[in-house]
This record gives structure tokens, C-alpha cells and sequence, in this order.
């Protein structure tokens, strides 16, 4: 009788497992949650802290204002914080969207992004010499300078004479291969 009863409880355990499993009342780790070991995929929305470098280890961007203090890239009034995005939506650079593929929460690691997936080369087109009279101002600008135009580009001024303005229209990190140091703070339950 003994061999009976515990048959039947070993049966009744085997059917409660396979009622568990079969609701859907175990977490599997797909949607996040208290130590989640979930691992980012596209679509996905994620916070990430971050420090942007140079390959001579000039900090550009962070996300960490002690890093930003040290590096004497602090801006006042900016908020340091991670940045949130959707994984593959086109809202951050390819080489740093692939990179947080795959990534868990916790998770740091060092990314390095080629021109080809951050900035793209850096283009000699697109560095004309205009007559300082088209700017339409009142002084001509110093080199350094950045100035947009009305449809809100933005150019670099490279150089000045007494008759024109040279001005450079790729992005500022174009043809630059950048060192992410990052941290995958949290992802977002779908």
C-alpha cells in the first residue's frame, strides 16, 4: 500500500509540474524582472552609462559627471545621466547600437567603433570656401567658430581670409574611431 500512495504522489507532483509549466506561471527570464538575466536584443529599450573616447584617450562625451569633471569636459548645467534608446532604431551610432546586442544587465564593456559604423570617413567635399558676403553678418567668424545656417546644418570654420570663409560640414568625429566604455544599467520590460 505504501509503494501505492507514494506512486500516486510521485504522479500528482509529475501533473502539478506539467499544469506549472504548461500556464505560463514560471518566469523564464524573457520579459526582465528582479535578477533578470535577460540579454538585450533589438527592439528592446535600454539605459546606458557611457564614456566616449579618442583612441588617445581624449574623453568627447560621457554620461558620468565625475568622469566629465576629471576629463574638463564638464558642462554646467548639463545633466549627466545613462542614455536611454531602442536598441536598433537609428537613435544611436550602428557601431554602439551592435555593441549593447547581446549585453546583460550590470554587464560593462569596451566598444570600438570604426568611422564606417559611428561618423563615416571624413569627406574633403565637404569642406568648401565661400565669400564671407553670403554669411550675411555683420563679422566675419574666427576659426573655431561653429555656425549653422537656416536650414540648421552646422559648419566648422577652418580658416579665414579678407574675401572668404572655409568651412567644414562633416560631423566633428568623422573619420574617427571611438572607444566606448560602457554600462548596461537597465532594460525595459515590452
Amino acid at each position: 500500500m505504501n509503494a501505492s500512495k507514494g506512486s500516486i504522489l510521485f504522479i500528482s507532483i509529475l501533473l502539478l509540474g506539467s499544469i506549472i509549466l504548461g500556464s505560463g506561471c514560471v518566469d523564464n527570464g524573457s520579459k526582465g524582472g528582479a535578477g533578470e538575466s535577460r540579454i538585450v536584443k533589438a527592439g528592446d529599450t535600454v539605459k546606458v552609462d557611457y564614456t566616449g573616447k579618442l583612441e588617445n584617450g581624449t574623453v568627447f562625451d560621457t554620461s558620468r559627471e565625475e568622469v566629465a569633471k576629471q576629463a574638463g569636459t564638464y558642462v554646467n548645467g548639463r545633466t549627466y545621466a545613462p542614455i536611454t534608446f531602442v536598441v536598433g532604431a537609428g537613435q544611436m551610432i550602428k557601431g554602439f547600437d551592435e555593441g549593447v546586442i547581446g549585453m546583460k544587465v550590470g554587464e560593462e564593456k569596451t566598444l570600438t567603433i570604426s568611422p564606417e559604423k559611428a561618423y563615416g570617413g571624413y569627406d574633403k567635399a565637404m569642406v568648401q570656401a565661400v565669400p564671407i558676403e553670403v554669411l550675411n553678418s555683420t563679422e566675419p567668424p574666427k576659426a573655431g567658430q561653429i555656425i549653422g545656417d537656416t536650414y540648421g546644418r552646422q559648419y566648422k570654420v577652418i580658416a579665414v581670409n579678407n574675401t572668404h570663409v572655409t568651412l567644414d560640414a562633416n560631423h566633428e568625429l568623422a573619420g574617427k574611431t571611438l572607444i566606448f566604455d560602457i554600462k548596461l544599467v537597465s532594460i525595459e520590460k515590452i
